[in-house]
Parts: structure tokens; sequence; C-alpha cells
């Protein structure tokens, strides 16, 4: 099973940002957008990840006046990508390994997709629960 299994299910739509615009611009469409990341995107290209421990990071070292600074001073730099054909527990792996919970999936250099470490284990668990109940209807046939 691959990153492009979960595109499918999920779609590719990706909210981003610029790397010009506020960090109080991206925290409101993280808010609004009830999520935890965006992708950072310059010349169609993503050059970082701007998340919840960005704020947090930046607030802890420079107080409000971070809020009034473009993303691209306070983003995790560079971005840890993948692409659709990377297998989900490869993901994982790396995303474990590297403490990330967010991967952009990119395609010849352009953004095609962004996937959470909640939709890779989220699609982890449907295949060995589809597995586990293929198995018992095995064993109550025999």
């Amino acid at each position: 099973m691959t990153i492009a299994t979960i595109l499918e299910g999920k779609g590719n739509a990706v909210v981003s940002v610029a790397a010009e615009t506020s960090v109080a611009g991206v925290v409101r469409i993280l808010a609004e957008k009830r999520i935890g990341a965006v992708p950072v995107v310059e010349q169609g290209n993503v050059v970082g990840i701007f998340s919840e421990r960005d704020v947090v990071y930046g607030l802890a070292q420079d107080g409000a006046a971070m809020l009034e600074r473009p993303v691209r001073e306070v983003m995790t730099s560079p971005a840890v990508t993948v692409d659709r054909k990377v297998r989900i527990i490869t993901a994982l792996a790396m995303m474990t390994r590297r403490r990330i919970r967010h991967l952009p999936v990119v395609e010849d250099g352009a953004l095609i997709g962004f996937v959470s470490i909640g939709d890779l284990v989220k699609r982890r668990i449907d295949s060995i629960e589809g597995e586990a109940e293929a198995m018992l209807t095995y064993i109550q046939q025999v």
C-alpha cells in the first residue's frame, strides 16, 4: 500500500501558503481550516512546512512579535517530502524517525498532496482490520 492509496481516498486538495505570508495570517488559516500544518510554497516548489510547533517555538523565542514576521523566517526547512510511490509503512517510519507529523507529496517537483501521520495510521489500521476480518471469515468457513 502506497501514499497514492491515501491520496485516492482523501484527494489532492492542499492548503498551502506563500513564503511571504505573515505568521499571523498562517495562524488564522490553521485555525479556520482546523489543520495542524501547511506546506510553504515558493514558485511552485515546497520550501518548508509551517506547523503548530513552529508557532510555539517562535512565541517562546520572540514573543508576539513573531506573528508579524514572514512565515519563511520561522518555518521548518527544508521540508521532508515523499512521492506517491512510497509505501505507507516507509512513510510512517520516516515520520517517526524524523519526529514529524506531516509530509508534502511531491511529483516532478510539484506539490500534489499532503498527508498527516493520522492519515497514514488510519489507513494502516483499516488495512489490518480488513485482514483480520478476512482471516476470521476464512477460519469460520473451514
